[in-house]
């Protein structure tokens, strides 16, 4: 059995998610660290979501360029868009600016990416085995 997943959307969600864990989570739960949750600022979280976003961008990314579109411009706003969430992290008095840049950028790769591909009228959705 072959499992379909449509990656751009899989990139677009851990975006947002990222997003509203770095703008959202200190405003709204700052009593995690009385329970002992530190999500909030812990930089090996913060690492992993950013590693999560970059795989799982450039494995979409590539099979869309690759098999479908052969359009550099999701790749490149995609990269520019990572540079800012790789910059938020050494920059944190600067981090919600970077990440209000980051964000938008990634998401807009993907959904330039799904556009590509169904202009090409292929699917965004990839088999992993």
């Amino acid at each position: 059995m072959k499992l379909k997943i449509n990656w751009d959307r899989l990139g677009i969600t851990t975006s947002v998610v990222c997003a509203i864990h770095c703008g959202l989570l200190p405003i709204i739960l700052p009593v995690l660290p009385l329970f002992g949750v530190n999500i909030v600022h812990n930089a090996l979280f913060e690492w992993a979501m950013i590693a999560l976003a970059f795989g799982v961008g450039c494995y979409s990314l590539y099979h869309g360029f690759i098999r479908h579109h052969h359009r550099y411009t999701p790749f490149t706003i995609f990269l520019i868009g990572f540079a800012f969430l790789v910059l938020k992290q050494f920059f944190h008095s600067q981090e919600y600016i970077f990440l209000s840049i980051a964000v938008p950028l990634i998401i807009s790769a993907h959904f330039i990416n799904i556009r590509l591909c169904k202009k090409n009228k292929c699917s965004s959705a990839h088999h992993m085995h």
